[in-house]
């Protein structure tokens, strides 16, 4: 069996710039199919590109690679209205496909996790995430297939990703919100980790070509639970690392190191090929807009070779700005 799939995850507490990772391998490593699994519409991507913003919650990020076919697959949430004011939005007509085996997020659903007292103390979305996956696992859940406005998009995910001959795997959230691994109960109401993003799309462990890490140069989270480290947003405002939840836009908790012990973890459970680390340029503003590792001041390239030694995994791409484009790919220089 050939190994075609290339997964990207999260390593930390999601929001670590997962979108703009797959939009950059979607432009420059022209996957025929690009699949989206984990989570459903609570799931907030922001990709930038020619200078124009997008904000995602349901299609895959790397939709801006024309050319590539889009999928969601079976393990995915569907919000009928959410996907298709997206498909709307960004112009995709027929071109994102959903599996026909992916659960429909009822609008009883997001009713249900507004009105829970557990998820006001969890602080979730309130996207319906909870209530659906129980009314899946209970076996009431419907099949998106009986949504009369979502037939004409409805596929074969398995059979599409499966004969792919270079497919591009989108995860979403990050690892430390896992329901097995993260912070329980303070965390998401599914497994985010690459082997159920695999599950999801429908695809085995020996299809996976690598698998990207993504890990932001600092720390965020959106929500309540543990969190190590953590500033006040005044602070995280003085440094630049003030960030806002792309679907609830809420202020996003701060740490403006990173969690070493987390990071292992993850990548050890997700079995990580390389380290995507992003928004290096907050961290260090003078690496904005640099292409090539050369270029990156002394105190940067500390700061990655830190990354690669305590974490265990060698950093393969280094984000420096908002755009696809601005990105230092090293992974052919360091063997990857």
């Amino acid at each position: 069996m050939q190994s075609t799939a290339t997964i990207v995850i999260g390593g930390q507490y999601g929001d670590e710039g997962k979108g703009k990772i797959i939009s950059y391998l979607a432009l420059n490593e022209n996957p025929d199919v690009i699949a989206r699994g984990g989570g459903g519409p609570n799931a907030g991507h922001s990709v930038e590109h020619e200078g124009k913003k997008y904000k995602i919650r349901l299609i895959p990020s790397g939709f801006i690679n024309k050319n590539a076919k889009l999928v969601i697959g079976a393990g995915v949430f569907i919000d009928p209205e959410v996907f298709l004011q997206e498909v709307k939005d960004f112009g995709l007509d027929k071109r994102c496909l959903i599996d026909k085996r992916a659960t429909l997020l009822e609008q009883k659903y997001k009713d249900e996790d507004g009105a829970s007292e557990n998820s006001k103390k969890i602080g979730t979305t309130k996207s319906g995430m909870g209530p659906t996956a129980a009314a899946r696992a209970m076996r009431v859940a419907k099949f998106v297939q009986e949504d009369e406005r979502l037939k004409e998009y409805l596929c074969d995910c398995v059979q599409m990703v499966n004969s792919a001959k270079n497919l591009l795997v989108e995860g979403s959230q990050g690892f430390m919100l896992s329901n097995l691994y993260g912070t329980y109960p303070y965390c998401t109401s599914k497994d985010v980790s690459a082997p159920s993003i695999c599950a999801e799309i429908g695809i085995g462990p020996l299809k996976v070509k690598s698998v990207i890490m993504v890990v932001k140069a600092y720390t965020t989270r959106v929500g309540n639970g543990p969190f190590a480290g953590e500033v006040s947003v005044e602070e995280a405002e003085k440094v630049g690392m003030q960030e806002y939840g792309t679907v609830t836009g809420r202020p996003r908790r701060t740490n403006p190191s990173l969690i070493w012990e987390e990071l292992k973890l993850s990548a050890q459970v997700n079995s990580a090929s390389c380290i995507a680390l992003t928004k290096l340029d907050v961290k260090f503003p003078s690496c904005a807009g640099k292409r090539k590792f050369d270029e990156l001041p002394e105190d940067a390239k500390a700061f990655v070779k830190e990354v690669e030694e305590r974490v265990g995994v060698p950093v393969g791409l280094i984000g420096t700005g908002a755009d696809a484009k601005d990105i230092i790919d090293r992974r052919e220089e360091i063997g990857i």
